[in-house]
């Protein structure tokens, strides 16, 4: 397993990498992945691998473009469509961690983690957000941006916030939403239809080579005392 930041793993676990989705006003397309800091050249690489493979999936031609502010999806944003000016959305952003920011999950306390992996819907992170808070701020942003274009909008997010719109659209509790909506890095997903009838097609999701640490090592154990 790959041992990962709390920020990243937490991107991970809302299944962020590089989330780039193209939202149309009637035909909306979502690429997707993560918006970590840069871990260096290997990570530009890979980077570029996947906004490849993204490019493949996306119609010609988009009216607007919009984008979580963090590094690694403006950025992508910025490579994929040169030729736009993008749009950065504060709540587009991954869940905010707060006390967890930059810290493995073996180093979170027992008593934080616990109680939000049972209920990570409504509990929020120590100095951070619930599931629930990035959900409604991702939902009315989604709006807004869908009501107030016409034509193909791209939409370049994370993991969390793709989640929070196929949830909104398909009527999907959102602690089902990780088993229903399985997202890898670099997924595209084309969201269309009328207002209040908006339907979804995963056009690429290939899964990653190596398996990621998601959670706390005890919880893969299903040793709780450690």
């Amino acid at each position: 397993m790959t041992e990962l930041t709390a920020r990243e793993l937490l991107d991970t676990i809302l299944r962020s990498w590089m989330a780039t989705r193209a939202t149309f006003k009637k035909t909306a397309q979502l690429p997707s992945g993560d918006a970590m800091g840069g871990q260096g050249l290997q990570e530009e690489q890979r980077q570029m691998d996947e906004a490849a493979v993204i490019r493949q999936h996306l119609p010609e031609v988009f009216s607007a473009v919009h984008s979580s502010p963090l590094q690694r999806c403006a950025r992508l944003a910025g490579h994929l469509f040169p030729e736009h000016a993008v749009t950065l959305h504060s709540e587009l952003m991954e869940i905010h961690c707060g006390e967890w920011e930059m810290r493995g999950w073996d180093e979170l306390p027992k008593e934080e983690v616990e109680p939000w992996m049972k209920d990570f819907v409504q509990i929020r992170i120590p100095g951070g957000e619930s599931y629930l808070d990035l959900h409604q701020r991702v939902t009315g942003c989604f709006n807004r941006i869908r009501e107030g274009e016409g034509g193909a909008i791209a939409i370049v997010a994370h993991g969390g916030v793709i989640r929070s719109i196929l949830s909104f659209i398909s009527g999907t509790p959102l602690i089902d939403s990780f088993k229903v909506f399985s997202l890898h890095y670099g997924c595209v997903i084309r969201v269309y239809g009328e207002p209040g009838a908006l339907q979804y097609e995963v056009l690429s999701n290939q899964a990653p080579v190596e398996k990621e640490q998601h959670k706390p090592r005890s919880f893969y154990s299903g040793d709780r005392s450690a």
